[in-house]
């Protein structure tokens, strides 16, 4: 880096908007936040720093090594820029927002991280989620679900693939197979990389139970199309009730979006286990079919408020609006232009000033600045013929 660059370069995976990038981005978030809205989505602005115990309680407990730390400077406390906001908005429901009844809640801002989520990629994405709490069940799943389609929908991502899991299915498994703590974050950690020979050669070394040996063992195979889950029933069939409430739920769920979203590409994996440490119901990540990249994720994590006072249930999805801005139809900035002069004339201002109500782009030249309709790209200008101030095509 030479020694003019340490001014003006920025941090790996931190970029900034020009112009036009930063009228995409406010359209569409605008745009977003409107039709969040005709939902019953209620926008709320969580603040950039909190106290790290409230960022990395509950649903953040899994963002410490992601979240930059900072002293505050008044009180020595520490403080986290935030890194994702689902924690605040957890937080807002049950300490700000008590209610028994079911909220809506939605939300777009920065947020920062210490290191980005894949190779390459960001730092400083521009989250935008919502979040459904106080009611538990297939309803409110669906709900964001289908707000989260209808987002990607609006930017017009192109084909989707929807990858849909239940953390349930692992976690009463790992209950029956009498885990430690311990063995059941080795076992989801081999089970979220499909390691099958680690996986076959750790269960041969256990004194698990045969039964529950051979559900374990087939548990990565089990992913495929919705039809699959008939399969996973059977495979599964030794496994306790709510193993099979859970793949009763995933059956009825995928068949309500199927009929609702039948574009949308449906994939069942129970090997699906982001946020294990949190989640408690479905998880999904939504995928551009055409390059692969995830573009959004969500999922259930009751209870998620507890910490803050009430625990509440909780479902909700999560995305970025850089990436959805790439692909978003957004119409562009007022391309009609009018110059003005640079003239003092209160006459003249008084037009300027009902032009730019009625929507208009005028823009003044400047004193000493010899200033043309090419270079602002204008249209129009506005000229005295007869003592009075007129707008002319240029």
């Amino acid at each position: 880096m030479s020694s003019s660059d340490q001014y003006w370069a920025l941090p790996d995976g931190i970029s900034e908007a020009l112009p036009d990038e930063a009228w995409r981005l406010e359209t569409l978030r605008r745009e977003l936040l409107d039709i969040y809205a005709t939902w019953g989505y209620q926008l709320v602005m969580p603040p950039l720093v909190e106290y790290i115990k409230s960022l990395n309680t509950g649903v953040g407990s899994n963002l410490d090594i992601q979240t930059f730390k900072v002293t505050d400077q008044q009180t020595g406390r520490m403080m986290g820029i935030r890194a994702d906001m689902t924690p605040q908005i957890a937080r807002i429901d049950a300490h700000k927002l008590q209610t028994d009844q079911p909220n809506r809640l939605c939300y777009i801002g920065s947020v920062l991280r210490t290191r980005p989520q894949n190779e390459g990629g960001t730092r400083a994405p521009l989250q935008v989620g919502a979040e459904l709490f106080g009611h538990e069940g297939l309803d409110s799943d669906f709900e964001v679900m289908s707000l989260l389609l209808a987002t990607l929908e609006h930017c017009k991502v192109g084909s989707l693939t929807l990858d849909l899991g239940h953390v349930g299915i692992f976690r009463e498994l790992a209950k029956q197979a009498e885990f430690s703590s311990e063995q059941e974050q080795i076992f989801s950690d081999m089970l979220s990389r499909k390691a099958l020979p680690e996986i076959n050669e750790w269960l041969s070394a256990s004194d698990i139970p045969a039964p529950v040996r051979e559900m374990l063992a087939q548990l990565p195979l089990l992913y495929g199309p919705v039809s699959m889950l008939e399969q996973a029933k059977t495979t599964l069939k030794n496994a306790t009730q709510p193993v099979h409430e859970s793949l009763d739920y995933l059956s009825r769920l995928s068949q309500r979006l199927q009929s609702i979203f039948p574009e949308c590409k449906l994939h069942i994996d129970l090997t699906e286990l982001s946020g294990y440490s949190y989640h408690t119901g479905i998880v999904y990540a939504v995928y551009a079919s055409e390059t692969g990249k995830e573009i959004a994720r969500g999922g259930r994590y009751d209870g998620a408020g507890k910490l803050f006072g009430r625990s509440r249930p909780a479902t909700g999805f999560s995305t970025n609006l850089r990436l959805l801005s790439s692909s978003a139809e957004i119409p562009p900035r007022i391309s009609n232009k009018i110059l003005a002069p640079a003239d003092d004339d209160v006459q003249l201002e008084k037009l300027i000033t009902q032009l730019r109500k009625q929507g208009e782009c005028v823009i003044r030249q400047l004193s000493g600045c010899d200033m043309s309709s090419q270079q602002v790209n204008a249209n129009r200008q506005i000229i005295q013929k007869n003592d009075q101030w007129i707008v002319e095509e240029v």
